[in-house]
């Protein structure tokens, strides 16, 4: 023999009486109520929507408290799991510290051009070795030394032609 649901039974005497008419709001909180015990996995998939068909159709206050009647008003708090603390895996991972010598050697770099090239080579040896830090220690920062010594070396090469151009220009003029 099966039972009937309690919403599929004829409605029961309510709070609001069962045969006042209900209003759209009523039928809102109705179908809030099963989403959250849908939600909260109080319901199946086809029971949840047979219900919620039901308070969109439902006419009278009655229908609708036979709609919840053996749900939570609301969603209910879940217990603190007694199992300890979080797992490490599902803990988001610490931010790793961002290594100071990367960080000057992109800030000799950017200011390469302000200087006129003067700090391209303080630029270069600060990247190599923060990117030496980086790999023994794990620190963050690579793309920081990395841009450190791109600008760097794009300076010390600015440097080194026209080093080489005024040292050719000096020789052509005194042999000529």
């Amino acid at each position: 023999m099966s039972y009937p649901t309690p919403w599929q039974g004829p409605p029961l005497p309510g709070p609001g009486g069962p045969s006042m008419l209900a209003s759209h709001a009523d039928r809102e909180r109705a179908v809030d109520v099963l989403r959250a015990g849908y939600g909260e996995g109080r319901l199946d998939h086809p029971e949840f929507e047979k219900r919620v068909a039901r308070a969109y159709s439902a006419r009278t206050v009655g229908e609708l408290s036979l709609l919840v009647a053996d749900l939570p008003q609301g969603p209910m708090p879940q217990p603190v799991t007694p199992h300890g603390p979080v797992p490490a895996a599902f803990l988001p991972r610490p931010q790793a510290r961002t290594n100071g010598k990367a960080l000057a050697s992109m800030v000799c770099g950017v200011l390469c051009v302000a200087t006129g090239g003067l700090t391209g080579l303080p630029a270069v040896i600060l990247g190599h070795m923060a990117q030496s830090e980086i790999r023994r220690t794990g620190e963050a920062g690579d793309g920081m030394a990395l841009t450190g010594l791109v600008l760097g070396w794009l300076s010390v090469a600015g440097w080194l032609i026209f080093l080489g151009l005024f040292g050719l220009l000096a020789v052509v003029a005194t042999s000529g």
